[in-house]
């Protein structure tokens, strides 16, 4: 082989590098940086022959030897094995080199300072970066000395280090009173490199600081915003991106200083636009865009309107594309359908759902974690929930796979969109069955992980919701008496609400379906007894006695079970729970507490005159005597209506008897489904499902999404109580996040 061949082999350059002679140690460092400039293959390979280390060892000897050109070539290798490399990134920090490139910054050679400043920009463009501390005064002394400077390279090595550090109200304020704002809206007057530089360290000074945010708005009397208005107009793809991200970050910390809606559609325009741009920026401007709009329905509507759902879609029928710029598409689309129907059944009649459906067994995670998050937003529609477009085998089964994912970002995302797509208002919930999708979520109920275990019960609560009674037997069976026992009486108030709500649903219904609080000696109804008397979250109270309410819809022996455990002391006072919660201050609480008395006392039961005396004589009565004046709607109409009245006269001791019109409501009673032709019937909302919808802007891949609960249907029963008209049911509850 050739000498001049087997010079450049990978293990004869870097043994060169350990030379102390200055020409043979430049040649090699400039060999070596030609080699590896733009091959990321290269890079690797070098970086794992321990190129790194060696590098830096050379560039630590040109400097003790005063080598302007060894520190000059050193410094470009350093930049370049940075540069789009984590693990380049990774090897540099490792060697300990920053320290000695943050000297270099000062040294005496301009061209020295120019190579120093570039690499440790590339590297602080990383997130690998470790984080610089601005609340020391020496370092703000030198942020400030670099943006002092003339050189393009020192300032833009200043921003970089605050877009990248800057990330603490505290660090805020210091860079503010330092003059830091100051000397970043001159760089806005610069060059197109300075004013880049400048756009994106000011979004990192003023975001969520609302404090910056006004100074920033009121610099030089707003005419630094109207600069960076001037620039979403700019000729750079690039320069508009930033300026709109500034923008966005005025907009977010503070809505009420901007309120230009013009502006608002503009930038909703320029993000548009941006997507078609096929390089950096394109990849980004999906993520500018999911910040804009999420969480705000004014602008998803403006977004809408600019078509930004067909825009999205055409991408996204694009192949190939990279991860980064799919994971933003799908973001971005999680927002615009987030609230608004309009945008789902447009993005469902584009016919790109088998689109979305691929991306979750996508190799990168943050894309699968993205796909979840877009279905998720997308299957919160009930209209289409209700034709069954999601319980298929294209969705189903991906996302069964993914809840043993290797990710656990993977799987909650996943267990997100499963909390939707299992309500399925059609006769299809078996096909979840069949492919194991109930043994996943029962495994998954029982994690160490919190969210996971949350997420689990939450997706079983939703797929018993108007499930046969065959299912749901099934899912009991396989989620066990103890197993919910334990849910209920979770470390979490945030999964016990969730197995109180299964629970709620799982006794909406027949007879039978009752029986499974009483199984292995009534470990379910004790376990829900036992929350309601030691639990401190309203949330918790609200759904354990939805829980009783269904379950006093029952038999005899059912309703005095729950009667016994309701008069039961609750608390240190000897108070009874059923009146502690009655004269509670949550209008949601007293409601439930009432509808369970109602479903305890109707007349058409045999034992109901048992029980109201055993209620009037626990003060029960007359505490539901005070409520005729309640604050809550629902309330007064719960004490208003016909079984009400009643109580009122038992309460005056007048002669119990059931009236002919109350015999009117009773049905005949049918195998499991009792009374559903009564469609005005509604005891206690027993049935409850949540649509869940997307996460806070800008942080969906790492924190899953806020649930709410959109709709409750009825418990239909025939020892139920009819609410004055359908118009006076309960009203929609809504839940509170999970994160």
């Amino acid at each position: 082989m050739p000498t001049s061949a087997t010079s450049n082999l990978p293990e004869n350059l870097i043994y060169r590098l350990n030379t102390t002679e200055r020409e043979t140690n430049v040649k090699s460092l400039r060999k070596l940086k030609n080699q590896i400039i733009g091959n990321r293959t290269k890079k690797l390979s070098y970086v794992k022959l321990g190129a790194v280390p060696a590098v830096s060892a050379a560039l630590s000897y040109a400097v003790e030897s005063g080598d302007f050109s060894g520190i000059i070539e050193a410094s470009a290798v350093i930049g370049s094995f940075s540069c789009g490399l984590d693990n380049g990134v990774k090897a540099v920090i490792d060697s300990g080199v920053l320290s000695l490139l943050f000297r270099l910054v000062e040294y005496r050679n301009d061209k020295v300072v120019d190579a120093v400043s570039r690499s440790l920009k590339i590297i602080y463009q990383s997130k690998l970066a470790p984080k610089y501390d601005f609340l020391l005064k020496g370092n703000l002394n030198f942020i400030l000395s670099l943006l002092n400077s003339e050189s393009e390279n020192l300032t833009g090595l200043a921003a970089t280090i605050i877009t990248h550090s800057c990330q603490s109200n505290a660090e805020q304020k210091a860079l503010y009173e330092a003059g830091i704002l100051q000397k970043l809206i001159i760089l806005l007057g610069g060059s197109l490199k300075q004013r880049d530089d400048g756009l994106e360290s000011l979004a990192s000074m003023i975001r969520n600081n609302p404090d910056v945010n006004s100074k920033f708005i009121e610099a030089e009397d707003g005419r630094a915003v109207r600069a960076v208005c001037e620039l979403i107009k700019d000729k750079s793809p690039r320069t508009r991106l930033l300026a709109s991200m500034c923008l966005i970050a005025m907009l977010n910390t503070s809505p009420s200083k901007l309120q230009d809606v013009g502006l608002k559609k503009s930038l909703i325009h320029i993000l548009l636009e941006l997507l078609e741009d096929p390089s950096q920026v394109g990849d980004e401007a999906p993520f500018a865009l999911s910040s804009l709009i999420g969480g705000k329905e004014d602008l998803q509507k403006i977004a809408f309107e600019a078509g930004i759902v067909d825009t999205i879609s055409q991408h996204l029928k694009k192949n190939p594309m990279q991860p980064k710029r799919l994971q933003g598409l799908f973001l971005a689309l999680a927002d615009a359908c987030a609230k608004l129907e309009a945008c789902r059944s447009r993005f469902l009649s584009l016919e790109v759902l088998k689109r979305l459906a691929e991306a979750l067994t996508h190799d990168n995670i943050d894309v699968r974690v993205a796909a979840c998050v877009c279905l998720r937003s997308v299957s919160r529609s009930i209209k289409s929930l209700s034709a069954g477009l999601f319980m298929n085998e294209v969705v189903v089964i991906p996302l069964i796979q993914l809840m043993n994912d290797v990710s656990a970002a993977v799987q909650v995302a996943a267990l997100s969109a499963l909390i939707n797509v299992v309500v399925e208002f059609t006769s299809r919930k078996s096909t979840f069955y069949q492919y194991g999708g109930v043994t996943q979520l029962v495994h998954l109920s029982t994690s160490m992980d919190c969210t996971v275990r949350l997420n689990a019960i939450w997706a079983l609560k939703n797929l018993i919701f108007l499930a046969e009674n065959q299912l749901k037997d099934k899912i009991f069976q396989e989620l066990t008496p103890s197993t919910l026992s334990s849910l209920i009486c979770d470390p979490e108030s945030s999964v016990q609400v969730q197995a109180l709500s299964f629970v709620r649903n799982l006794v909406d219904g027949c007879i039978e379906c009752i029986e499974h609080v009483f199984m292995e000696d009534g470990i379910i109804l004790h376990a829900v007894v036992r929350q309601l008397k030691r639990s401190s979250k309203s949330d918790v109270y609200i759904q354990g006695m939805y829980v009783l309410a269904n379950v006093a819809t029952g038999t005899e022996v059912h309703k005095e079970a729950v009667l016994q455990q309701l008069l039961l002391d609750g608390s240190n006072d000897g108070q009874p729970v059923l009146i502690k919660f009655l004269d509670s201050s949550d209008d949601k609480l007293r409601t439930a507490s009432v509808w369970t008395v109602v479903n305890l006392t109707f007349p058409s039961s045999p034992g109901a005159y048992s029980r109201f005396v055993k209620l009037r004589t626990a003060g029960v009565c007359s505490q539901i005597s005070k409520m005729a004046n309640d604050s809550c709607l629902d309330v007064k109409l719960l004490k208003s209506s016909d079984i009400a009245l009643v109580l009122v006269r038992f309460s005056n001791k007048q002669e119990f008897h059931v009236s002919s019109r109350y015999n009117s409501y009773k049905s005949p009673q049918h195998p499991c489904t009792r009374n559903h032709w009564l469609t005005t019937t509604n005891i206690s909302q027993g049935t409850n499902i949540d649509i869940r919808p997307p996460p806070p802007p800008q942080s969906l891949p790492d924190s899953p999404d806020h649930p709410k609960l959109l709709t409750e249907p009825h418990h239909y029963s025939s020892h139920s109580a009819k609410p004055p008209s359908l118009s006076h049911q309960p009203p929609v509850q809504k839940q509170q996040p999970v994160k």
